[in-house]
């Protein structure tokens, strides 16, 4: 079955996700919109794709069955719900919405409408994330107890997204608290974060953090701790370790090439794949080929709606526990 796809948001995830679904057999990009034309025109021309005037005409469009929404954070849920009323498949890049109430709201439209939805959180369809949790799910380190995880961006971004993406726990760090409960396939329960502006003092005026940590806590007392940072001069850096009763399983970072050259001043390897669309660029694709599989096939997505929300939950609980300086309950779970 040929899956016709409309894209709203011609910018860089929009662009990341085009290329995606050009490499899928059986997939086509019918239309985008973006209020930008020359964003608009950029894939139009690229793909040979349609360019929608506005948004109810690239959802009125009977021959599509599905959209990626790759818009701004503020536009996500009203555009989710136009697509739940319109009967087209959902993908939408996270979060939802940055307000709890409104990401709640969103979902019971799309619940109500019985649309098909997948939240965007590509790190589950990496290829060493996933052979790390079904070896983890095979018994090979036993009984899963300590999760680590690290991520770092090679740099801060721009002082106008910084402003409007909902800070570092809602923006960055919500990939890892995804990750941490995809690995465990847990709800955690308890969070104790940390925060500091070490980076750009401009990220603090704007009443964020640039180095972050969280320790999060299962009812049944698994420990994951994940630390963030938005700035690391060697490049994209994406680590997990989980340790278990029989033993411990890592993935370290991908080098642009296996060479390393040894001399008098020592070993040196690549710096590290830079920026993330080309780090998860295969995981894009995966993402991207699972939702026109689950779409074709009529069966649920993953990570669906509610991956999206209890990922939210945690980053509330992370910007709740910075605030007040103390271990806070996630809203939503059980102690």
């Amino acid at each position: 079955m040929s899956i016709r796809i409309g894209l709203f948001g011609a910018g860089r995830i929009g662009r990341t996700h085009a290329k995606a679904v050009s490499t899928i057999p059986g997939a086509e990009l019918v239309a985008v919109y973006d209020p930008d034309p020359q964003a608009t025109s950029f894939l139009v021309n690229r793909y040979g794709t349609e360019a929608a005037s506005e948004t109810d005409q690239l959802l009125a469009n009977p021959s599509i069955d599905a959209v990626l929404i790759c818009t701004p954070t503020d536009s996500h849920a009203a555009l989710v719900e136009a697509a739940a009323h319109a009967g087209k498949a959902i993908l939408c890049e996270k979060p939802i919405d940055l307000d709890l109430g409104r990401a709640r709201a969103c979902l019971q439209v799309v619940a109500e409408r019985g649309a098909t939805m997948a939240i965007g959180f590509q790190r589950r369809f990496d290829r060493h994330f996933r052979a790390l949790k079904q070896r983890i799910e095979a018994g090979e380190i036993g009984d899963p107890e300590l999760v680590q995880i690290t991520s770092r961006d090679p740099g801060p971004p721009p002082q106008d997204y910084v402003l409007r993406s909902g800070g570092l726990f809602r923006d960055m760090m919500i990939h890892d608290f995804d990750m941490a409960r995809f690995i465990l396939g847990k709800e955690f329960v308890r969070v104790a974060a940390a925060g500091s502006v070490l980076v750009q003092s401009r990220i603090g005026e704007a009443g964020d953090v640039d180095t972050a940590s969280a320790t999060l806590a299962t009812a049944d007392e698994r420990l994951c701790v994940i630390t963030n940072s938005r700035r690391a001069t060697y490049g994209y850096d994406q680590r997990v370790e989980v340790h278990g009763s029989k033993g411990m399983i890592a993935v370290g970072n991908p080098h642009p090439t296996a060479v390393t050259l040894a001399d008098a001043s020592g070993f040196r390897a690549d710096r590290l794949v830079d920026p993330f669309m080309e780090r998860y660029a295969d995981a894009y694709r995966a993402e991207i080929e699972a939702f026109c599989d689950s779409v074709s096939a009529g069966k649920p997505p993953s990570p669906d709606g509610n991956d999206g929300l209890q990922a939210l939950l945690l980053a509330d609980a992370a910007a709740r526990s910075l605030r007040e300086g103390q271990s806070v309950a996630v809203e939503g779970n059980v102690r």
